[in-house]
């Protein structure tokens, strides 16, 4: 069909032509309307044809109002062929093109996410099948913001919970990445000299963030003095006594009531001049915790305490005289209201009187909750228990991230490439101010990041339980303040929860990859059903993620949400806030 039909047009001309005659003003006014005509005409034809241009891949109804939509798709081959045919042509490869160039962007993210993969692996074999598959080897892949080395991690930190030689503190002053490692820090006296000196006056430890203003009061002390209580010079000495304590196992006990009970426990040493040392931890006997740290809290995070003072406690075990005299203790010596409800250490004062309101319920902040001090002790005690990951919990962290955010990185990544890669990959050889400086640097993850804690199931028999919708309702009150925020971190037991999810299409949703309830059931019951490994490794990736996040939306009925503000409070997040959905309990 013809934009016009051009028989009727001549029509209309003629006709006009015969009654103008053939005076000079009639003849100019006939020009003009032949004009009008032609330009119409031309205009019309141009916008046909952008239509037919623009969409002719994606809807026949808008290259032509009023006609029939085509039988085959030769009906439109055929119809942008009788426009102005090689435009056609070259706009429709370009459309092709496009959609080529986009089939290989992807190719290309999927094949570096893909060497990431391999890399998460660290053995020989794992290496020679990148190579044989990829192409490519550890020092060609481009570097993984997302990833960390857990490996250099965990030695770094290893020399940040020991002293150097006789001095009082580690080396707390030069902590910062791998920067004292640099040849010209090996070789410069007055460093030296001052970082002697700063160590000796006693400076902070490491794995605190930020300044006292970004956590609770005094956390940066109370973290260095509960260092050096639970590290004493000599182990042996005649006042050194212990406390050596199984972690919490009865049936129905979840992480977070075994991570309060040890907080009391860790009161209790303080309180009697005790070096707190646990023992058999349930959540670590599996196979994924090796050799030494099976059933050990140190397959997870770093001991609570030194070798030595281990060794030298559970020497003591064996002593009659010991028990005897109280120079060793054991849970047992102690009350079920003592551990969970104890006196909270004073040897600071009451920093806790002076705690800001910062936790949200309804639009208002609550001034006051009660057990102020437990609130605050749990935080200091959990934070010191948690300060430096094990070389397996950092792979557990790697692992979820690179499941979550690995091929937004790999996109990120590649965008900034200069070149095309794989092909044009090269041999990477770090710089100083990479290694040395950049080292410290925290994982890239989709920023900001608000983390939602949904606990329900069982929990009803504690606290009121909140519908999804209601969390979500709080995110959208973040949202309307920082209204770049649309990625959440999300973490429940419950498979419903992960389906109402899908309701959201403007929030993308992370979570991690593992069956969840179906109906309700209990906790215990829900935990068996996934083994001891899994049910144990997947709430302590959530609980550290939880910990990073910018944002944070929970529970106070929940004893986790409740350890995971604490940990947030001291890890230099006190001030992005907690958005609570119930006041039960307050604590």
């Amino acid at each position: 069909m013809e934009p016009l039909n051009q028989k009727s047009l001549e029509r209309v001309v003629s006709q006009k032509a015969l009654q103008m005659g053939n005076s000079f003003p009639c003849q100019i006014c006939a020009v003009g309307f032949l004009l009008g005509i032609c330009l119409t005409y031309l205009v019309l034809a141009a916008l046909t044809s952008l239509a037919t241009f623009e969409l002719g891949g994606i809807s026949f109804s808008t290259i032509s109002s009023g006609a029939s939509p085509p039988n085959s798709s030769s009906d439109v081959i055929n119809i942008v062929k009788g426009t102005n045919s090689s435009s056609k042509l070259k706009e429709t490869d370009r459309i092709v093109d496009s959609r080529r160039s986009k089939e290989t962007d992807n190719e290309r993210v999927q094949l570096l996410y893909s060497a990431w993969s391999s890399l998460l692996n660290e053995s020989a074999s794992t290496e020679n099948e990148l190579g044989l598959k990829l192409g490519l080897n550890r020092s060609r892949a481009p570097n993984a913001p997302h990833l960390e080395n857990c490996k250099l991690k965990a030695q770094l930190n290893e020399r940040f919970d020991k002293r150097v030689g006789t001095e009082t503190y580690p080396a707390w002053t030069s902590w910062k990445g791998v920067l004292e490692m640099h040849p010209a820090a090996a070789t410069n006296e007055r460093l030296s000299l001052f970082r002697h000196q700063a160590t000796s006056q006693g400076a902070y430890p490491p794995w605190i963030s930020g300044a006292d203003e970004e956590n609770y009061p005094m956390t940066r002390q109370v973290q260095r003095d509960i260092w050096l209580h639970q590290h004493p010079i000599n182990c042996s000495g005649p006042n050194v006594k212990f406390l050596v304590t199984d972690w919490e196992r009865l049936p129905g006990f979840g992480i977070g009531a075994q991570f309060a009970g040890m907080c009391g426990l860790l009161a209790i040493a303080i309180n009697e001049q005790r070096v707190l040392v646990t023992n058999y931890y349930n959540r670590a006997d599996h196979d994924g915790c090796e050799g030494s740290t099976r059933s050990s809290w140190s397959c997870y995070f770093f001991p609570e305490t030194s070798q030595e003072c281990r060794d030298r406690a559970f020497e003591l075990l064996e002593s009659e005289e010991a028990w005897k005299k109280g120079i060793i203790k054991g849970k047992e010596n102690y009350s079920s209201k003592e551990i969970w409800a104890g006196r909270t250490p004073r040897i600071w004062g009451d920093p806790w009187s002076y705690l800001q309101p910062t936790t949200e319920i309804n639009g208002s902040l609550i001034a006051y909750h009660r057990k102020m001090d437990r609130r605050w002790w749990r935080a200091q005690a959990l934070r010191y228990l948690m300060r430096f990951q094990s070389e397996y919990t950092c792979d557990l962290l790697n692992v979820a991230r690179h499941a979550a955010f690995g091929r937004e990185a790999a996109s990120m990544v590649l965008r900034s490439f200069v070149g095309e890669w794989p092909k044009d990959v090269t041999e990477r050889k770090k710089s100083d101010i990479e290694e040395f400086v950049w080292s410290n640097h925290n994982t890239w993850k989709p920023w900001p990041l608000l983390s939602m804690h949904v606990r329900m199931g069982d929990k009803a028999c504690e606290m009121k339980l909140v519908e999804f919708e209601e969390y979500m309702h709080l995110a959208e009150r973040i949202k309307k303040r920082f209204p770049h925020l649309n990625s959440v971190w999300l973490s429940t037991e419950m498979q419903e929860v992960i389906d109402k999810s899908k309701r959201y299409p403007d929030w993308h949703f992370y979570y991690t990859n593992v069956t969840r309830q179906v109906g309700s059931v209990t906790m215990a019951t829900y935990e068996a059903s996934l083994g001891r490994e899994t049910s144990t490794n997947y709430p302590m990736v959530n609980f550290l993620m939880a910990a990073e996040a910018d944002f944070f939306i929970g529970a106070l009925g929940s004893t986790w949400c409740f350890l995971i503000d604490g940990m947030r409070n001291t890890g230099g997040k006190v001030m992005a806030g907690y958005l609570s959905v119930n006041k039960d309990r307050f604590w």
